[in-house]
């Protein structure tokens, strides 16, 4: 057994995995927007130490490479689909392409920053720089002012007849998030006022927004009454640029060396989720997409949806020690579940990465269900055995100096 447990050790120091790929193609320019339409997924360059400022790049496998595509000319600030339609944001207005971005037309919105777009329907809304939201109901043909008419909107979310609008102005903690039942026709400020509203998000009743507050971040804050009173949320100390949503997870991407996080929980607890970065960068957006989370840097990683999201965090009670718990059921065919607790560290900095590794009896390693860094809490990941043969596994879980293996048996 000691030979054994010697031959785990090293299989778990020698393989690598749940970490950020970075693609190949883009360099020297922050990607700060992220769209789908079909196979090809676009990025959106607005940032670029090497001008003219890249524009629009390409990829059609899944992130794995890209390539310059449209708009070199320009920084793109924003991308969304809709059917055939592709609308790029940019420093001079709305650039529309209705060939899945083979050719790009000025719309006649051409004169201010785009920095947001949703779309409902026939309508196309835009957050501007300085000038707040216009619409467009025929596909940037003709734009209109909408109400809110003299803020910096950064982002825009949609559920049913609700459309919201996260605005700053200056100074920097002035604004908040707006809404609108109408169109546009007016506007509301919600509950959350004088707070710099980056990023929204919207999962049922639960509206989540990111906020960057300088000189004082205070992260991402949920709605679950439309805006009517919010709460701060565990993530409360973070510049947040962009969230995204998953069920029931929701992704923030925050400012240099914070990077990305997870919550399960609605916000009650979060997790970083950062590895496989080294500087950890600003995420300033996000995309998932074909089983995939794509995070804009300064270049486009991405990383497993089903790796990241395994392990949800089951209670908030921080337990007093670290344990593996015997898998349920056991025996099982094809899937279990695994329980572990993960004790508070003694420095609060010094959250251990996680690893829960699953080995034949030969100390072959057959996957890793867990690797990252966690909060304190007891958590469940689930082993589904279905590629594999009846017989007996080991599951090893790995925290800090704690280490602890258990045996399971699959049985079909």
């Amino acid at each position: 057994m000691k030979k054994l447990i010697v031959i785990l050790t090293m299989l778990a120091a020698m393989n690598a995995s749940g970490q950020w790929v970075q693609g190949t193609g883009i360099s020297n320019c922050s990607v700060t927007s992220l769209a789908i339409s079909g196979n090809n997924i676009f990025a959106g360059c607005s940032y670029s130490s090497n001008p003219p400022f890249q524009g629009i790049y390409l990829s059609t496998n899944n992130g794995q490479n890209w390539s310059q595509a449209a708009l070199n000319d320009k920084s793109v600030l924003s991308l969304v689909t809709s059917e055939n339609n592709i609308f790029a944001g940019t420093y001079n207005g709305v650039y529309l392409s209705t060939n899945n971005g083979t050719t790009w037309t000025q719309t006649a919105l051409n004169d201010q920053w785009v920095l947001s777009f949703a779309i409902s329907g026939n309508n196309i809304f835009a957050g501007t720089n300085d000038n707040g939201v216009y619409i467009s109901t025929n596909s940037g043909s003709t734009w209109t002012q909408t109400a809110l008419n003299n803020k910096t909107v950064p982002s825009l979310a949609i559920s049913g007849n609700n459309i919201l609008a996260g605005a700053y102005d200056f100074p920097l903690g002035s604004g908040g998030v707006y809404l609108s039942t109408n169109n546009g026709s007016n506007w509301t400020l919600t509950a959350l006022s004088n707070k710099s509203v980056l990023s929204l998000a919207i999962s049922g009743n639960n509206i989540f927004a990111g906020t960057h507050d300088y000189p004082n971040p205070s992260g991402v804050w949920l709605s679950t009454n439309n805006g009517l009173s919010w709460t701060q949320t565990a993530l409360n100390n973070q510049y947040v640029y962009t969230l995204a949503i998953s069920e029931n997870n929701i992704f923030a991407g925050c400012y240099v060396s914070s990077g990305a996080w997870l919550s399960t929980n609605n916000g009650v607890s979060w997790i970083q989720i950062n590895q496989g970065w080294n500087p950890i960068p600003s995420v300033y957006t996000f995309l998932i997409a074909n089983n995939y989370v794509f995070a804009g840097t300064y270049d486009v990683w991405r990383r497993s949806l089903s790796e990241i999201t395994g392990i949800p965090n089951i209670s908030t009670e921080i337990p007093s020690e670290y344990s593996l718990s015997q898998n349920y059921p056991n025996p099982f065919n094809p899937r279990t579940v695994i329980r572990f607790d993960i004790q508070k560290p003694e420095v609060r900095s010094q959250n251990s990465v996680v690893t829960l590794k699953i080995y034949d009896v030969m100390g072959r390693e057959v996957q890793t269900l867990v690797n990252e860094r966690l909060q304190p809490g007891t958590y469940e990941a689930t082993f589904d055995g279905s590629a594999l043969n009846s017989g007996v596994y080991l599951y090893k879980l790995t925290a800090g100096k704690f280490s602890e293996t258990r045996k399971m048996i699959l049985i079909k």
